[in-house]
C-alpha cells in the first residue's frame, strides 16, 4: 500500500501499522508528546482520500472528524491513502551553520583560560626504517619513537595489531596515532598511515528530556562547524523521566529506551557528516551531557532506583566508554565522556550549566536555574554550591497543554491584553507566521496579563462574564488567546492550573535553598536562567506570575542551552573536564521531596503571585491600579 502526502512524497506502508509509525520510519516526524497513546491529540493528520481504520477520535472535535482529521497514532491505512499534515503537527530536524554562535562559544572558551586539549589527541610520528642493524619489531619501534619524542608510554590494544605492519609501511614509516591520555600513558584509539593530524572533529551532545542537540566541533581550533537537533524519540515512552523509568522497569522497555536515544544521536551525526562530506574516521571524541535519567538510558544503566526513596542512581560519575559499546555509528574505539551527575534529579546537564556560566569561580552569590520538565536550581559561589530539583512537569515545553507547543515557528511567545477592551495582541515566533499554538513564555505572558486585567483571580480561576473571550470549553472554562480560521488557540483552566503548580514548585525551590543557606533574595547578585523556553521569557511577566522572585531586572541573565555549551567546553579541554568533576564533587544536594518546609512554600505559591504579596511589592502596586 502507498501513503501519499499532498506535497507529492510517496511512501510504502503496511496495514495495521499506525500512520505515525509509518511516517517516522521514513524520516517524517509528528508531534506526539504522549508517545502514541492517543491522549495528547497532537499528531493530527487530514485524510484527503482513501480508507483508514481509526481506533479512537479522542481529542478531536466533531468538526475536525467531519473535515477528515484523524490522530496518526490511532489510525492505520486499509488501502492507498492521501493525507495532509497540518503545520502544527510537524516536527523538523535542524541542520544549520551557526556562525554567530560559533564566535560566542569561542569567546566563552577563551574566557576560561584553558588550552585546546581534547579527549583524544593526534600524534604524527616519523619512524626510522628498520635495517639489519636496527631490527626491532614494528610495535617496539613505535613505542620507542613515542618515548624518544618525550610522550611517555603507549598502550596498544590487540585489535590494532593485525594491520600494524601494513599501516606503518604504507606511507614510508610516517603514521598518525589517535590516542587518549590517562595515567601518564597513551592508548591508541585509531592509527592512520601518513600525516592525518587534521581534520579532527569532536561531537558534543545534549540529551534533553524533550530535545537532543548535537554540535560538530573542529578540534584543531575550537570552531563550531554545525548544529543538528531533533525531538527525543523517547517521548513515545512518556513526557517525563518518571514515566519513562516506569516503562523501562515495569514494562521491560529499557532496551527500547536505550536504542531510541542512540538512534536519535546516530541520525543527527549522520546528518552532520553527510552535510559536510566528512570521513567517519575524522570523528575523534564524543562528550555527552544530560540529566541523570537521560545519562542512564544513554549508557544502558538500570534507572529503577532513581524514582524510589531514597532516590539513588546507579552512578553519578561514569567510566569512559566507547562508541562501539553503546552502538554509536562512528569508529567503535572513539571515547565517550559522560558528564558527572550530582544526584538522581540534579544531573550532568546542571553540572555542565554551572561550568558554562562560571558561577563556581565567582565570589558573589548567584542562582542558576534550568527551567524545563524539571526545575533544577543551584545556589552558591566559588566556595560552595547547593542544588535542588523540583518537578515542573512538561507544561513549559508545551506538553500536556491543550494548544501547547515548543518555542518554534508558529508558537505564540508573547501576549498583551488591553485592560479596557480585553483585546489581545500576540507575538508569534517566525516571520509572517500565523499562530499554531502557544509556548511556555506565551502562557506565562497570557496568565500574567489575565491576572492584571481581572480576567483571572488570584487563585487562577477565570472570571465569567468579564469578556467574550472567556467561554465554556471541553475542559471547563477557557480563555481565547487567538481566534483562528481553522481553530481557536485557548488556555483552559486545567492548563492554567498546570502552570501555577509548576511555578509554585520552582519558587518554593528558590525559597528553601536560600533559607537553608541562611540568605534572602536581597543577597543574590545574579540569577542565571537556562533552558529552552527561557530565551523568550519576559522577566516582568514571570515575576507577576510568581515564577521568579521580585528582583531588579538587571540581576537576571538568560544563558541559553548551557548544557550543550558546557559539553562544548569539555569537548575541547581536559582542564575543563576536571573542573566539571570538581563541580559535581563540591555540590551539595538538598532533597526537597522530604522537606515539610518545601510543601508549605509550595502551597503558598499556588496563588498569583503568592500568598505573601509583600514579597512582590511591585506586583502589589500594579494590582492597585
Amino acid at each position: 500500500m502507498n501513503l501519499t502526502l499532498t506535497s507529492g512524497k510517496k511512501i510504502k506502508v503496511k496495514q495495521g501499522v499506525s500512520i505515525l509509525e509509518s511516517l517516522k520510519r521514513h524520516g517524517i516526524f509528528l508531534t506526539s508528546s504522549c508517545g502514541g497513546k492517543g491522549t495528547c491529540g497532537k499528531c493530527k493528520i487530514i485524510v484527503r482520500s482513501g480508507d483508514v481504520e481509526s481506533r479512537s477520535h479522542i481529542k478531536l472535535s466533531r468538526k475536525e472528524v467531519h473535515e477528515g482529521y484523524a490522530l496518526a497514532c490511532m489510525t492505520s491505512p486499509v488501502g492507498d491513502i492521501l493525507i495532509d499534515i497540518p503545520k502544527e503537527s510537524t516536527l523538523t530536524v535542524e541542520g544549520k551553520i551557526v556562525t554567530s554562535k560559533s564566535k560566542d562559544l569561542l569567546a566563552l572558551f577563551h574566557s576560561t583560560g584553558a588550552d585546546i586539549d581534547p579527549l583524544s589527541e593526534r600524534i604524527v610520528l616519523k619512524l626510522p626504517a628498520p635495517s639489519l642493524d636496527d631490527n626491532i619489531s614494528d610495535l617496539e619501534r613505535l613505542k620507542k619513537e613515542l618515548f624518544a619524542n618525550g610522550l611517555g608510554c603507549l598502550r596498544v590494544p590487540f585489535r590494532f595489531m593485525s594491520n600494524l605492519a601494513r599501516t606503518v609501511r604504507e606511507k614510508n614509516w610516517e603514521i598518525t596515532l589517535s590516542a587518549i591520555h590517562s595515567e601518564d600513558c597513551y592508548e591508541i584509539i585509531n592509527i592512520f598511515p601518513g600525516d592525518r593530524k587534521i581534520p579532527q572533529y569532536g561531537i558534543a551532545v545534549d540529551i534533553g528530556t524533550t530535545t537532543i542537540v548535537v554540535y560538530l566541533i573542529d578540534l584543531s581550533d575550537g570552531h563550531l562547524i554545525d548544529v543538528a537537533s531533533i525531538y527525543n524519540s523517547q517521548i513515545r515512552f512518556g513526557d517525563d523521566v518518571i514515566t519513562r523509568i516506569v516503562n523501562a522497569t515495569e514494562n521491560k522497555e529499557m532496551g527500547d529506551l536505550h536504542r531510541a536515544v542512540i538512534s536519535d544521536i546516530n541520525e543527527l551525526i549522520t546528518i552532520l557528516i553527510s552535510n559536510h562530506k566528512l570521513d567517519i574516521d575524522s570523528i575523534d571524541s564524543i562528550v555527552v551531557s544530560g540529566n541523570t535519567t537521560m545519562i542512564h538510558f544513554f549508557l544502558g544503566l538500570d534507572p529503577s532506583a532513581i524514582r524510589e526513596e531514597p532516590y539513588i542512581p546507579t552512578a553519578n560519575t561514569f567510566p569512559l566508554s566507547h562508541a562501539g559499546e553503546l552502538g554509536i555509528k562512528v569508529n567503535r574505539n572513539v571515547p565517550v565522556y559522560s558528564f558527572p551527575c550530582v544526584a538522581s534529579y540534579v544531573g550532568g546537564d546542571i553540572v555542565s550549566g554551572v561550568l558554562a556560566v562560571g558561577m563556581n569561580k565567582k565570589e558573589e552569590l548567584s542562582i542558576f536555574i534550568d527551567i524545563g520538565t524539571n526545575g533544577e536550581i543551584v545556589l552558591g559561589n566559588s566556595e560552595w554550591l547547593v542544588a535542588a530539583a523540583c518537578s515542573a512537569g512538561p507544561c513549559f515545553e508545551g506538553s500536556g497543554m491543550k494548544h501547547g507547543m515548543r518555542a518554534t515557528d508558529g508558537a505564540i511567545e508573547g501576549v498583551k491584553i488591553n485592560p479596557g477592551t480585553f483585546e489581545v495582541e500576540v507575538k508569534v515566533i517566525g516571520d509572517d507566521t500565523k499562530p499554531t499554538g502557544i509556548c511556555g513564555s506565551g502562557m506565562i505572558d497570557a496568565i500574567a496579563e489575565m491576572f492584571l486585567t481581572g480576567i483571572l483571580n488570584q487563585k487562577g480561576k477565570l472570571q465569567k462574564n468579564i469578556s467574550d473571550r472567556v467561554r465554556e470549553g471541553e475542559d471547563g472554562l477557557e480563555f481565547v488567546v487567538f481566534f483562528g480560521e481553522s481553530r481557536d488557540i485557548v488556555l483552559a483552566e486545567p492548563d492554567i492550573e498546570n502552570i501555577i503548580r509548576a511555578k509554585a514548585a520552582i519558587y518554593a525551590g528558590f525559597s528553601i535553598l536560600l533559607k537553608e543557606a541562611g540568605f534572602t533574595f536581597d543577597d543574590v547578585h545574579k540569577v542565571y536562567i537556562a533552558g529552552g523556553f527561557g530565551k523568550f521569557l519576559d522577566i516582568e511577566k514571570s515575576i507577576i506570575l510568581g515564577l521568579l522572585p521580585e528582583l531588579p531586572k538587571d540581576k537576571f541573565e538568560y544563558m541559553g542551552n548551557t548544557s550543550i555549551a558546557g559539553a562544548y567546553l569539555c569537548t575541547l579541554s581536559r582542564k575543563l573536564r576536571g573542573e566539571a568533576e570538581e563541580i559535581s564533587r563540591k555540590m551539595t544536594y538538598l532533597e526537597l521531596s522530604v522537606s515539610r518546609s518545601f510543601m508549605d512554600e509550595y502551597v503558598s505559591g499556588l496563588f498569583i503571585p503568592h500568598t505573601n504579596i509583600e514579597a512582590f511589592p511591585g506586583v502589589k502596586e500594579l494590582t492597585k491600579k
